[in-house]
């Protein structure tokens, strides 16, 4: 009995050490499991992260390209305008080399006397005052009026006249009715020549069946030219040089005594001193100092009534017709209001 109560006792400590056993295996299979479950799930976060970081950089890259885009159009404007600004700097260059010019042609033409002139008030008066003394006079048959006799300081001793007239839009919307009345007093000084002729500032004839030759002169003739000017509107360069030049090339001849009548209100060339001498060489002056082309002018004061318009071409053409007049034995009217019957 002793013998078996022993042995019992034996067995006592191996079954502990394998109950210590059999938990020390499950807590390890535990954890060797929950390694193996944890490694499983860091693929699926990981490849999410992944996805997410790729779409976060596509977001800043289209950004960017967005970015690039308007950065690119930003430079193009900057390009351009640094562009426009150089050249408006030269325009403001160019302008400020025009003003110092004319400036320098004011002041050496200011010895021609004043822009505005009071001959046509003068020529309106003496005409006057001409009419009545030829009534009283011719009433007991005692005056007979020279053909040559100054009219107002304006010599009507020509026997053929030229208009040359600007057409351009200024004056055609300003000025034309004061144009049609101007020309009409003009004729009515010269109650007959030998030929009259009609042509624009580009020298473009307003009759062009009558290209390079003259128009005679008759009442009838004389009321179409005016019917004529009512609603004559074509190109023109605010400039009368051309037309003036072709007028003197084309009629001028030494056996005959021609005016040109020149109404405009603009001269857009390039030099007064330029013209001056142009027509120098081509109206030379005889041998008792007298040119073959008189050459008046009317200035309209367009320019000067226009709000907004520069001046710098008006005064340009004032002074370039009172030289040019005064160097070929003409006369320049400036009148002072665009409005017909206004004051001169």
């Amino acid at each position: 009995m002793r013998r078996r109560h022993r042995r019992r006792r034996r067995r006592g400590p191996e079954n502990l050490s394998l109950s210590f056993l059999d938990a020390i295996s499950c807590g390890f299979g535990a954890i060797v499991l929950l390694l193996v479950l944890t490694k499983v799930g860091e693929p699926g976060a990981l490849e999410q992260a992944r996805q997410s970081l790729d779409a976060r950089i596509a977001e800043l890259e289209q950004r960017i390209a967005l970015l690039r885009g308007e950065t690119e159009v930003l430079e193009r404007r900057l390009t351009s305008r640094t562009e426009q600004l150089s050249t408006e700097d030269d325009r403001i260059a160019r302008l400020r080399g025009d003003l110092s010019r004319l400036r320098g042609e004011f002041a050496a033409s200011a010895e021609l006397s004043e822009v505005q002139d009071t001959v046509e008030g003068r020529l309106l008066a003496a005409r006057q005052r001409l009419t009545e003394e030829m009534k009283r006079l011719q009433a007991r048959q005692e005056y007979r009026r020279p053909p040559d006799a100054p009219v107002g300081g304006i010599p009507v001793d020509s026997e053929y006249i030229i208009f040359v007239i600007d057409t351009s839009g200024s004056m055609f919307q300003n000025a034309w009715p004061r144009v049609q009345e101007k020309m009409a007093e003009v004729l009515e000084i010269y109650p007959r020549v030998e030929g009259i002729q009609v042509m624009n500032d580009m020298g473009q004839y307003m009759f062009s069946g009558y290209s390079g030759r003259w128009i005679p002169d008759t009442p009838g003739r004389r009321r179409v030219i005016l019917q004529t000017l009512r609603t004559w509107s074509v190109f023109s360069n605010s400039s009368p040089v051309e037309g003036i030049t072709r007028a003197i090339r084309t009629f001028a001849s030494p056996d005959k005594k021609i005016s040109i009548y020149v109404f405009g209100d603009e001269f857009t060339g390039d030099s007064v001193q330029d013209v001056l001498d142009t027509v120098a060489e081509i109206n030379p002056r005889d041998a008792e100092g007298n040119p073959r082309v008189r050459i008046h002018a009317v200035g309209f004061p367009v320019i000067f009534s226009v709000p907004g318009i520069s001046e710098t071409t008006g005064i340009r053409f004032a002074m370039l017709m009172r030289a040019l007049a005064e160097q070929n034995g003409g006369s320049f009217v400036g009148l002072n209001s665009v409005y017909t019957g206004g004051a001169r």
